[in-house]
This record gives structure tokens, sequence and C-alpha cells, in this order.
């Protein structure tokens, strides 16, 4: 099952991040899934939510590619880790688009069941992508004692 889990993930990371093929989240993913992490903390988001913010993502960083680094298999889940270089050329989280290069590393963790992703969680460097937009300060001060 780990090795249909890990073609099924990198077709994921292939068809919906780096082919903007939105369409096939339905076909590869279960119509309750649900997801952590990928930009609003708090409550899971569900497959709609997550199809709005891939589309937020791809706008706003229309060279988005992902490379896959690592892939780690176990039963029903799977970890990627993987990276991105892309240029933030229309608005995200409210900042308009820049021109400046991005650099990105993330890990996301995928559980599928009858072939279909069920849940996904993500851990991806989100200060970071905002400070290298200008959202944030670059660098922060000591916290004081």
């Amino acid at each position: 099952m780990s090795k249909r889990n890990v073609e099924l993930a990198h077709r994921w990371f292939e068809e919906v991040w780096n082919n903007r093929h939105l369409e096939v989240i339905d076909e590869m993913a279960s119509p309750d899934a649900l997801g952590e992490g990928q930009l609003h903390h708090g409550a899971p988001i569900n497959i709609e939510q997550f199809r709005q913010f891939a589309r937020e993502m791809q706008n706003a960083f229309p060279q988005l590619h992902l490379k896959i680094e690592d892939t780690i298999a176990s039963g029903d889940r799977v970890v990627i880790r993987w990276h991105t270089e892309m240029v933030h050329e229309g608005t995200f989280m409210g900042v308009a688009g820049t021109g400046r290069k991005v650099s990105l590393t993330g890990i996301t963790i995928l559980r599928f069941a009858k072939g279909k992703i069920v849940q996904g969680w993500d851990n991806w460097d989100q200060l970071g992508l905002l400070a290298q937009i200008g959202a944030v300060p670059g660098r922060f001060a000591p916290v004081a004692a």
C-alpha cells in the first residue's frame, strides 16, 4: 500500500501544484478530506477551502513549482519534504505583488484511505514567506528577559 500511496502523493504535488490542475483534487481526494496548516490556523479546512488556498498561492506565485526533496512512507501515510523558489507577483495575504524572489521549504503529511487522500497536514515556513515579501520585518529583535 505504501508504494501506491507514494505514487499518489507525488502525483498530487505534480498535478495540483506544479501543473496547476486543480480539477484533479476531486479525483485524488475524498470529498470529506480535511487539511490543516495550509494557511489558516485553527479548525481544519475542507476540499473547497483547500482549492481556494491553492488558487491564491498559484495566483500570487505563478511560477510556483514544488520540488520533492524527501519521501517517507509508512502504512497509510506519506511524508514529503519539499522546497520551492518562486516570485511574488500577485496579492497574497493582503500584500500586493512585490516582484521579490521567495525561497520556501515545508513538510506535508498525507493520509490515504481507499486510494484517496483523506487528511493532510502542512508545516511550512509561513513567517519566512511573509518576511521575504516584506509583510513582516525580516529580522526580529531579541526578546527581553
